[in-house]
């Protein structure tokens, strides 16, 4: 580590990383330009090039590189801010935008105020290995469903039709009902369906040893009816620390899963949901909630949060209470991992018939 700060020294630096070269900016002190370049996006060399720098304060945005990137610049004793892009409207509605004002304008907004950058912190390597795995897993089932689409959409162009079948089994139970004239040409796909299948079971797999090696809190947060290992694993891996929310109610908005706010004067219309946050997660929550609000789902408070706001009638009424009973799963698993305690489907509905109980009993006296 070096031997003085980050204040200390007063160097800020924005560096705009790139795919193969990263623009870099840096400031004074005094806010005047100190030095500016680029610089190939290796680890080689962006370990030689700020190892020369004293200790200072580097803003970085986050995107494909900037996982590793900061914790090399880190190593290098450097304070690193990684910027939210939806906090840099400046950047992004610039008509003049290049590298090099991009770098420039991460520099004097870290060096103005680190707070208008909304910098987060990324994951440890370890977990982001495991996300790696639960994305790679995601990747093989969307391709998978997008093959199966073909063969289904192939079919019906020649006046047949498909019946239906799961997608582990897919590509057997098809087999009889595939028209003679497209035997030859779906083959390939069914063969791509199988061999994604077997890549999707070793990855169920491992889903569950690495919950069960490394994140034993999972087993709790699968209590709920609905939600699998997958799901669990994946709300632990992206959050990571549930101690960085305040409140449980703060990880619906974290996920996107919260509406949008249009309000002035009068006006307030309602909009969708923000869609900030993890796509997979918030995706996986969605899935959940609608297998909670399905036949099979078991009688719970969630339900019937969702029956509530169904009823209401209305415009996308269904897919309101879906969003919204994703949205609530959200803090019930937040509480569960925070406090350790086991979960009651009907918490609320039988503290409601304790109240209601203690009135009747209080009124007749």
């Amino acid at each position: 580590m070096k031997d003085c700060t980050a204040m200390a020294c007063g160097l800020t630096i924005g560096l705009d990383l790139g795919d193969k070269y990263s623009t870099l900016h840096v400031l004074s002190s005094e806010g005047e330009l100190q030095e500016e370049g680029r610089v190939r996006t290796t680890q080689e060399t962006l370990k030689a090039r700020f190892s020369s720098f004293p200790a200072s304060r580097v803003a970085i945005e986050v995107g494909t590189h900037s996982p590793w990137v900061s914790r090399l610049l880190k190593d290098c004793g450097h304070e690193v801010l990684v910027a939210n892009p939806r906090r840099l409207r400046l950047i992004y509605e610039n008509d003049r935008k290049d590298d090099k004002v991009d770098a420039q304008y991460l520099a004097r907004v870290a060096r103005l105020d680190p707070k208008l950058l909304a910098p987060i912190e990324h994951r440890r390597l370890e977990t982001q290995k495991h996300l790696t795995m639960i994305r790679v897993r995601d990747a093989l089932v969307r391709t998978r469903s997008k093959l199966i689409n073909v063969v289904r959409c192939s079919v019906k162009s020649v006046g047949g039709r498909l019946r239906g079948a799961n997608p582990d089994n897919f590509h057997r139970k098809v087999l009889d009902d595939l028209p003679e004239e497209l035997r030859k040409e779906l083959s390939p796909v069914l063969d791509a369906i199988q061999c994604l299948n077997t890549k999707i079971a070793e990855c169920n797999k491992m889903v569950e040893e690495v919950s069960e090696l490394k994140y034993p809190e999972t087993l709790r947060l699968r209590q709920p009816k609905g939600v699998g290992p997958l799901t669990a694993l994946a709300f632990v891996l992206i959050l990571e620390d549930p101690r960085r929310f305040k409140k449980s109610r703060d990880v619906g908005a974290y996920l996107g899963l919260v509406p949008r706010k249009n309000q002035s004067g009068d006006q307030d219309p309602q909009l969708g949901i923000t869609k900030a946050g993890d796509t997979l997660l918030r995706r996986l929550l969605v899935n959940c909630a609608q297998y909670i609000m399905g036949p099979f789902g078991e009688a719970s408070d969630l339900r019937s949060h969702g029956e509530k706001i169904a009823a209401h009638g209305g415009k996308n009424a269904k897919k309101r209470a879906v969003v919204a009973v994703a949205r609530k799963l959200s803090v019930v698993l937040h509480r569960l991992w925070l406090s350790g305690e086991d979960y009651e489907p009907l918490r609320n509905t039988r503290k409601r018939q304790t109240r209601l109980k203690g009135k009747m009993v209080t009124s007749r006296k």
